[in-house]
């Protein structure tokens, strides 16, 4: 069993390599603005798991998936030519929704304080009070 530093420097290693090649060498129509999140490789090394996260509705999710599935040969070969182990972990693609749901929960937030605002200037409206200056006994 590889130590957990092991592990760690495979595992950006891994995240590295996938990351430039969908950059850089791949040039698929279906792949949206995708972006690596992290990758969690088994104890074994047998398995890696990357995360990824796409910018886009669920079809542009759907498309990108899909070019991701069909890519893991091509992916998986240029990640083994760049680590030093026996074997090459067998690459699995898994969709990360933490970005979208930080998006989503954003836009609630700026939706939430846009609407106080609204409040807040509806309630500082001067009312119609007598001038307490103004009156002479």
């Amino acid at each position: 069993m590889p130590s957990k530093k092991t592990l760690a420097r495979l595992e950006a290693q891994i995240l590295r390599r996938a990351a430039h090649c969908l950059q850089f060498e791949m040039s698929d129509p279906r792949m949206g603005f995708i972006t690596l999140t992290g990758v969690e490789l088994s104890k074994d090394m047998a398995h890696a798991t990357l995360r990824y996260s796409v910018l886009g509705d669920e079809a542009e999710c759907s498309k990108t998936n899909h070019m991701l599935e069909q890519a893991r040969g091509f992916v998986q070969r240029q990640v083994a030519s760049i680590l030093r182990t026996r074997t090459t972990p067998t690459l699995r693609w898994e969709y990360d929704p933490t970005i979208a749901a930080a998006a989503r929960m954003e836009q609630i937030i700026q939706d939430v304080r846009t609407r106080d605002e609204q409040i807040r200037s509806t309630n500082d409206e001067p009312e119609s009070a007598p001038d307490e200056a103004d009156s002479t006994d």
